[in-house]
């Protein structure tokens, strides 16, 4: 089924919040200056973070996949705790809340092609970067645009679902 994504954005908008504030927490993390940020609207882009480019090849990696550690962890943190009430049958109103958060986090937590394009700009055009630099860059933005085509097939809020339940599912049964 085909749903466009500003629909998508819209449902799981605390997703892309999430997803801009990490971007500007590796920003301020690096004392990088970060000009102007949109943490949501209803185009596209629907959120963005512009800064000065940072000046080292590794920040520039952390500020581009910062969304996809940042997400992935609080998919995680908050999904673990609604997973438990739900593995336990004890769910309320509150945990499918939290679940529903969690979720929209983690379909958000992959970083766009615009952060592709960036890291690519950055590493791959830039006279500065080591082969070893670019031999480590080029399957991230590799992946970043697999990820994105991916999303065409639900794969983020697949992967969303996946560390928010999933994930913790599994660790559960493992622990009781």
């Amino acid at each position: 089924m085909f749903i466009p994504g500003i629909i998508i954005s819209i449902v799981t908008f605390p997703g892309v919040i999430v997803h801009e504030l990490a971007h500007q927490l590796f920003c301020r993390l690096f004392k990088i200056p970060v000009f102007e940020v949109c943490y949501f609207r209803f185009e596209n882009p629907v959120g963005y973070v512009l800064h000065e480019p940072a000046p080292r090849v590794y920040q520039t990696v952390l500020i581009s996949v910062g969304p996809f550690i940042v997400n992935s962890l609080l998919c995680f943190i908050i999904g673990f705790s609604a997973a438990l009430q739900f593995k336990f049958q004890s769910a309320n109103v509150l945990d499918y809340f939290l679940m529903y958060l969690a979720i929209s986090i983690g379909a958000h937590a992959f970083p766009s092609t615009g952060d592709a394009s960036t890291l690519w700009n950055a590493v791959m055009k830039s006279g500065q970067s080591s082969w070893f630099q670019k031999a480590v860059v080029a399957p991230i933005v590799g992946f970043i645009y697999l990820g994105a085509f991916g999303s065409f097939f639900w794969l983020d809020v697949i992967y969303g679902g996946a560390v928010a339940l999933g994930l913790p599912y599994i660790i559960i049964k493992f622990l009781v």
